[in-house]
């Protein structure tokens, strides 16, 4: 199975050639590892720890991949040459498996720059940022403070969305999914592609 539709032109031989490391390709192509959702517990062949270790591995590339469907104001760079810098927060095994990722590569043709952020931290001079779960208890918090700001957050938690989130991701029997909810066109902001909302699962209009 594929992890996205041909129709996007994002499709797992592109992945393929793009991951850093042959088991994070391989599960981008499967787009699938052995959880079971529903009873909460891993597969016989993998303990929990694997299991999580696995999920991070896939949304990690996710969010290296989401970059290239995301359009910046201009504003958001300091020069030309800046990074595109990806905060995350709450979830330290992600941030190690992005930068893995990252390294050496490029998006909108800037280098990419991950930071692992810690309570209190900034946010400022971000353009993407992920809150994991280990930090829900801060997520309202955090999405208020992202709040006209053109930065991508993307977030694995219930009601993120309703909460502000613009890309919240899911487990869809086994697989790695995400919900969009766009910022609003006069916003200002960021610009995503019609190519990634047509592989979301769910795309979000938010309240006016």
């Amino acid at each position: 199975m594929d992890l996205l539709s041909k129709r996007s032109g994002w499709n797992s031989a592109e992945v393929d050639r793009r991951a850093t490391i042959g088991r994070a390709a391989r599960l981008l192509r499967a787009c699938a590892f052995s959880i079971l959702v529903t009873a909460g517990i891993a597969t016989p062949c993998s303990s929990l720890a694997d299991t999580q270790a696995d999920e991070y591995r896939v949304k990690a590339a996710f969010l290296y991949k989401f970059g290239s469907y995301i359009e910046w104001p201009g504003s958001s760079f300091a020069g030309t040459d800046s990074p595109l810098t990806i905060g995350v927060m709450g979830a330290d095994a992600l941030a190690d498996e992005l930068a893995q990722i990252v390294s050496g590569r490029r998006v909108h043709d800037r280098s990419v720059q991950v930071r692992k952020l810690r309570p209190g931290n900034s946010i400022a001079g971000l353009h993407v940022l992920f809150i994991g779960r280990a930090d829900s208890g801060r997520l309202a918090d955090v999405l208020v403070a992202a709040r006209g700001r053109a930065l991508l957050t993307v977030t694995e938690s219930d009601d993120a969305l309703e909460l502000g989130s613009t890309i919240n991701f899911v487990v869809v029997d086994d697989k790695v999914r995400f919900d969009v909810a766009p910022p609003p066109a006069e916003s200002g902001s960021l610009k995503i592609s019609a190519r990634l909302l047509a592989v979301a699962r769910k795309v979000v209009a938010r309240p006016s």
